[in-house]
């Protein structure tokens, strides 16, 4: 969770730094843009944590974890490829 948290609180404070009144259409679309790097990063973190927990096993699970892991990150790099082509 302190990955997370971090992740969070970074995209925060870069928010936080623009806000000073309405915000300009340069300002609206670099607050676009680290939203979507955040949400990168954070689906980056849980894809890592997936992976993680799926090769947590025993020796004679290893084929089927290495399955897991590998489809767990198929779907995410597709996820990723999607909402980065929403640009």
């Amino acid at each position: 969770m302190e990955k997370l948290k971090e992740i969070a609180e970074a995209a925060t404070n870069e928010i936080d730094g623009l806000l000073k009144s309405k915000l300009t259409d340069e300002q609206w679309n670099r607050v676009e843009q680290i939203v979507e790097e955040t949400v990168i990063k954070a689906l980056l973190e849980g894809q890592h944590r997936a992976v993680d927990a799926a090769l947590n096993v025993p020796e004679a699970d290893r084929d089927m974890a290495h399955k897991i892991a590998t489809a767990i990150r198929q779907k995410n790099d597709a996820l990723i490829v999607n909402l980065s082509s929403m640009r």
